[in-house]
């Protein structure tokens, strides 16, 4: 007999319970070429994707594929470094599974960072964009199916998916940080292509400023089990561009990096102030 989504969860918890103990109340994802924030954190233990019953395994390159549990600024955090997206044969289900197993250890705060395309002619390369709301009409979402009234309800509110509270402090760190940031919308589709010049078009005219691969199928599964979200998007290339370039994944993994000392500067005082 198949087993239900919180018997795997029951199970990958216990397990991960049998080597840290700890209630991490804040929850990390980390995207393409954004790793190296877990060098601020004191880390107590770290376990690979690969020995965690259940769990998927990263198969991107600039994904770590470990979870990390330690304190970073005095607060008990859990990290996903490396996380799981639909272009690599996952169901949405699977993509989900980490945010809902960080549920079930105490999480009650989410904060994802992701690589992104620029669309919004104001953004450069390197800059940041705090997400207030994103578009996912564009990928499966994975609360389709059977609902379980333990994650959540069946039709959740969606009017607000990342907290405005937490984009507001958010915005006054930055500031006080001299980190410039952007506020916008993050469209998301399923990838693994590069959009199309239409594709951007359409999606810029849809309402998007950026667009993505990720993050908007874990936000709706944490926004789901009630969870609070804040995320951010590093620009990494200019979908709607004059010139006549292409983009490659090495390129964004390099923008990526270089714009993570801001990213972590972000989230390491949001942190302090959760």
């Amino acid at each position: 007999m198949a087993r239900t989504i919180i018997q795997e969860l029951d199970e990958t918890v216990a397990f991960i319970r049998t080597l840290h103990s700890g209630k991490p109340r804040v929850g990390i994802v980390l995207g393409s070429g954004l790793g190296h924030l877990t060098s601020e954190i004191t880390i107590e233990k770290e376990i690979p994707y690969e020995k965690i019953p259940n769990f998927p395994v990263s198969t991107v390159e600039g994904h770590q594929g470990k979870l990390i549990f330690g304190t970073l600024n005095g607060q008990e955090v859990v990290v996903l470094s490396g996380r799981f997206h639909y272009y690599e044969g996952y169901s949405p289900d699977q993509v989900v599974f980490p945010i809902r197993v960080m549920k079930f250890l105490g999480v009650e705060t989410l904060l994802l960072s992701n690589a992104a395309g620029g669309m919004n002619k104001d953004f450069k390369v390197g800059d940041l964009m705090i997400i207030n709301d994103h578009i996912s009409l564009f990928t499966v979402n994975p609360l389709l199916g059977k609902n379980h009234t333990e994650l959540g309800p069946r039709f959740p509110d969606m009017s607000e998916p990342y907290d405005r509270t937490l984009i507001k402090k958010a915005k006054a760190i930055a500031a006080r940080l001299q980190i410039p940031v952007h506020e916008g919308v993050y469209a998301g589709v399923t990838g693994p292509t590069f959009e199309t010049r239409a594709e951007y078009k359409l999606l810029h005219i849809a309402g998007g400023d950026a667009v993505g691969m990720s993050t908007v199928q874990e936000v709706i599964a944490a926004r789901h089990t009630g969870m609070l979200v804040f995320a951010i998007s590093v620009i990494t290339d200019l979908g709607i561009r004059e010139e006549d370039n292409i983009i490659t994944h090495e390129e964004v993994l390099a923008a990526a990096s270089a714009a993570e000392p801001k990213l972590t500067g972000i989230f390491r005082e949001l942190i302090a102030e959760l």
